[in-house]
Formats: C-alpha cells, structure tokens, sequence
C-alpha cells in the first residue's frame, strides 16, 4: 500500500464547461421553524470532482440545509436533484441508497466495537455473517482507493479523534458514497490530522466524486476547497471559486460589512498592567497529578498558579493532559495526589459544587457530554447551573414559569438566534450549542472561567465576541484559563501562556516573552530557557 505520507493536497484538475450538469441540485430549498427560517429559496450546485465548502455564521442556515441533503429534514418547498433526477429523502438511509454519506461533527460509533466491526454494522446484505478476513480484504480495498488507513481490529475506544473520523469516512465509503457532507470536520483534529484528512480526500474526489464540508476556518477554505458558498440568515449570498476569494472578502460576505479583517481572529485589545506581585493567586496547584482507569498518569506533579484578572493561556497537543487539568480545576476530576487553593484555602474534597459555589465556570471540551443534557429542551439547559437561585428556585420549590421566562430573557440577551425553547438541545448545530453553553456560564462566573477550545464551531463574529467577553472579565477582575490549539489566539488573549506535553507542565511564560515558533517547539517537547531560547 502506497504510504500516503508521501503525498500532498492537490487541487482539483476538475474543469467544468458551460452546460456541464451538477452531481447534486439544491433547487429552491426553503425549510421552515417556528417563528424561524432556516433556509429560504436557496439554489445551490455541486459538481463531480469538487471540494465544495460551506460558510456561515452559527444559525445562517448551514447544517438544516446538509440535514436535507442528508434525509434528516425534509423541504417544505423545492427539490434535491442527483443526477438529473428529483428525490425525495425520507431518511439518511434514503441519502445513503443513491451515495450520500455524512459525517456529524459528534461521531456515531461504537466504542465497545473493533474499527471493522463499526464500519459494516447495520450493512444491509442478504449474507448472516461476515467474516473477519473478508471485512479486513473489502478494508484493504477501501484503503488502497482512498486512503484512510485505520488498524481494521482496533478498538474505536483506543482510536484519537482523527482516526474516529477516518472510521466515520470509511463507512460511508463502504455504502458506495460519491458524496461526502463532512460538519466542521476539523474541529477535533490535530494539525497532521488536518492535513492528511485533505490529502486523502483529494484522492476521493479524482474518481469523480464530491466534498461538502461545513466549517468556521477561512485559511483552511482558501487551502483546500475549489468552491465556497456562503449562507447568512438563510439565504444564500453567493457561490465563488476560492481561488478568487480572500479571507476578507468572505468575512464580509458572511457578516454582511468591512470586519476589518487582518487576521482570523482580528484581535487588537490592550494587556493588562503589569501584575502587583504583592496580590497572592486565586488558585493554586501543587504536585498535582492524575491517574486514569488504566493506571497510567495523565498529569505529572503539577505547579500551577491563576492570578486575579489574567488570562492564563494552556497549550497542547490534544491527549496531553489538557481534559484533565480543565476537569481538575472544576473539581470533575480529583487528583490522586497533591493540593488544590482556592483564595489561599485548600479544597480538602473537590467537586463540581464547591467550584461553582464559589464563583467558577466551565466551557468544556465535550459540550454534549459534559456541558448538556441532550434529551432535554433549550430552557432547561439554560438553567441547569442556576435552577436553585431565585425567581426560579427556593429551598425545594420550583417555579416552570419563572423558569421558562428566564430562559426566554438569557436567549433574547445573548441575541442567539434559534427555532424555539421546546426545541431540544442535540437538534440544535454545535456552534449554536456552545454558544449556549457559555452564556449560561456567565451566571456563575465571578472569579475564573476555564475554557476549552472555546472557539470550536464558532463563526468569526461570534469568536470575536467570546474574546472581548474574555477581555471584558480581565477588567472586571475575574481571571480566565485558556485551553486552545490555536497558538495565534493564545499568544494574542493571553497575559501568560504555559504548555502541557505528555501530562508534564513545561513552563508558564509572559506571553509577550514567547513568539508562535518556539511556542511550537515547546509543544514538541524542546525546553525554553529564560532568554526565550531553545
């Protein structure tokens, strides 16, 4: 098998000529919510051997119309056409049935489950029983057309979050998809991973077939696709070939004016004075350490201080200790050794409560498994961290009116625009979930938040607003730990910015004191002295 390592990303050599007919037709696609249109009339092709991306910000309407496409919603006006033929898509099974796979954002796996034991789950085949041999020969296939490698006998609870994707991929590819929706397919993903993901769908797409790929990153639409689309408010705005296109045409065309866009996240804020070294922490770690089920330390003898009205930026390969520092400065995880301070007293049993009582909020890595209730409605969501807090609770009573009109004042004050209250959480895209989620946050948050990967689903305006958020704690004097793979936006937010590899804490610095380069080294492993030198 060819190692695909020593390939690159090409670009399309696809050329289409006037009359050409599209793979795929949206014609006319409008699709309706209470109060909400989430789509409204839009037009859209997608032609054979296109990488094709859609842009947007959270609730212009990106995910309902790839629901459609995928059988998930149905229009109520217009027509999907494949082929030159209409189809109604009742169901995903409906999508799949004529090549259309899509790959969620939050993956569909089984984790008990080998990786070729998921990839032909729920195959529909008139065989009983497929051997391992001939799942681990039709992989192989698979392999040797489009990349995607993945250990077939692989547990799915062992795999990272690149090589899950790659599952996710590969079962579409299995049920013979020529059309692959993949939904902010990088959110997850490593840089390496990032990059092989692209290479491998470039071989995917010379055999004449398309990508649709939803996402928030502008360099990575300028780098990987041939076409970009972009939705706002439910319409669609326009269809450009990429290679026309700069990040600043396209996020005006997203947010409807100038941003003033200079980089991605276009950040210009003032850096806090220089800390009074006379003010102790507001929370501090000693020798902290970690130990998973499998007896293995994920956190190694941790020193770590928070000061009031900082940003705290941590940086890291994902795996290297982030999840677990979060979860033990929000009392999720309990350290198997060493001490936890909070406003210089030491929290003896640490738990969610204690941390929240005292004024800490969390934006968590896994918004639904962490962060939400994904059977229940928005409201309750909204509330989940303040239901006991008058008007809405007193010792053991409850009022669902109140509650309700809360919920309906925190969604009208974060300007989050949504279908409904009713509506239940999962059904709503991510970047709306996390955009959620830290609102309701801000309930609670009077001394430190901790956010982790904050930015994740987000589109440019609403990245730009969470960092003024931040900014706007700073002067209020409330301290924010970063968790992001972003090194811009590490280096830009924060007053001082330190790294996890391997579980081990490799410094904290000024981040005035540490360019993006040795940043990068620092994350390989490689020490920096005090000059800032390797």
């Amino acid at each position: 098998m060819k190692n695909e390592n020593d390939e690159r990303f090409v670009q399309s050599e696809v050329r289409i000529r006037p009359g050409d007919p599209p793979l795929i037709k949206f014609w006319k696609i409008s699709k309706y919510f209470p109060e909400v249109i989430a789509n409204n009339k839009i037009d859209l092709d997608i032609f054979p051997g296109e990488i094709h991306a859609i842009i947007g910000e959270n609730g212009a309407g990106k995910s309902t119309l790839m629901n459609i496409l995928n059988g998930i919603y149905q229009p109520d006006e217009g027509e999907i056409i494949v082929d030159g033929y209409g189809y109604h898509l009742a169901s995903p099974q409906d999508a799949m049935a004529i090549g259309i796979g899509m790959v969620h954002q939050h993956f569909k796996l089984v984790p008990a489950f080998t990786v070729a034991e998921n990839i032909y789950f729920g195959e529909k085949t008139k065989r009983i029983f497929i051997s391992k041999k001939e799942m681990r020969q039709r992989m192989n296939l698979l392999f040797d057309q489009y990349g995607f490698y993945v250990d077939p006998d692989a547990m799915v609870s062992d795999l990272s979050a690149g090589e899950q994707q790659r599952v996710e991929i590969l079962r579409a590819l299995s049920r013979r998809a020529r059309i692959l929706i993949l939904d902010e397919p990088t959110a997850v993903l490593t840089p390496k991973e990032v990059e092989q993901l692209f290479i491998s769908l470039s071989k995917f797409r010379r055999h004449g077939n398309a990508v649709i790929f939803i996402t928030h990153k502008l360099d990575e639409v300028l780098r990987f696709s041939d076409t970009v689309s972009v939705l706002r408010q439910g319409c669609k705005i326009g269809t450009y070939a990429t290679k026309t296109c700069n990040a600043q045409f396209l996020a005006s065309k997203m947010i409807d004016g100038d941003v003033g866009f200079h980089n991605e996240n276009n950040i210009a804020f003032l850096k806090t004075k220089d800390r009074d070294p006379n003010i102790p922490p507001l929370m501090r770690l000693s020798n902290v350490s970690v130990i998973n089920d499998q007896k293995i330390a994920t956190l190694k003898n941790i020193d770590l201080e928070v000061y009031p009205g900082e940003i705290l930026g941590i940086a890291g390969v994902v795996g290297n200790g982030q999840r677990e520092l979060s979860q033990v400065v929000t009392g999720l995880t309990k350290p198997y050794t060493g001490q936890i301070f909070i406003h210089g007293l030491e929290v003896k049993k640490p738990n969610p409560k204690i941390f929240s009582s005292v004024g800490i909020g969390h934006i968590p890595e896994d918004r639904l498994k962490t962060a939400l209730m994904s059977h229940l409605d928005i409201s309750h969501n909204l509330l989940m961290r303040t239901y006991f807090k008058k008007p809405v609770g007193k010792s053991f009573l409850y009022s669902p009116r109140q509650a309700y009109q809360k919920a309906c004042n925190m969604v009208r004050d974060s300007k989050i625009s949504i279908h409904g209250m009713s509506f239940q959480i999962s059904n709503l895209s991510g970047g709306t979930q996390q955009k959620l989620v830290s609102y309701r946050e801000k309930e609670i948050t009077t001394c430190l938040l901790v956010a982790v990967y904050p930015s994740r689903g987000l589109d440019i305006g609403s990245i730009k607003e969470m960092q003024e958020y931040f900014f706007k704690l700073r002067q209020r004097n409330i301290s924010v730990l970063l968790f992001s793979e972003d090194l811009e936006e590490l280096l830009n937010l924060s007053d001082r910015v330190g790294v996890l590899c391997h579980g081990q804490l490799m410094g904290v610095k000024a981040a005035s004191q540490v360019t993006k380069e040795q940043l990068s080294l620092w994350i390989g492993g490689h020490a920096i002295d005090e000059g800032g030198r390797v």
